[in-house]
């Protein structure tokens, strides 16, 4: 029975700490930190029912909507010009190499070249 009244105080603490400034209704972030602390069932509810601003994004749903949309603006490297920008920039390093596995000459190859 304690438990549940302790693990709410302490989620509401630390949610009111991370929530700015500008979020907080009604009072300032100090004030609900005291109110919470000291009013520690009643605090907790009344800061997650009425002390922070809920942000809602227009025609979003909730976590879901957020991810869907996160997903979208991810690209997959075989897109991405970048990605393959760099690849084209590492080809003469990859053919120099091969090169040298081949047989070729290469700056660590210590017999002499072949006449």
């Amino acid at each position: 029975m304690f438990i549940v009244p302790l693990a709410l105080t302490i989620y509401a603490f630390i949610d009111c700490l991370n929530t700015t400034e500008e979020d907080t209704k009604h009072l300032p972030k100090i004030a609900w930190v005291f109110i919470i602390l000291l009013f520690w069932i009643v605090g907790p509810v009344v800061w997650l029912a009425a002390g922070k601003t809920r942000h809602n994004r227009a025609g979003a749903a909730g976590p879901g909507s957020w991810q869907r949309n996160r997903r979208q603006q991810w690209v997959a490297p075989d897109d991405n010009p970048d990605f393959l920008k760099s690849l084209k920039d590492a080809e003469p390093d990859a053919e120099e190499e091969r090169g040298r596995r081949d047989g070729g000459t290469g700056p660590d190859d210590k017999t002499p070249p072949a006449s």
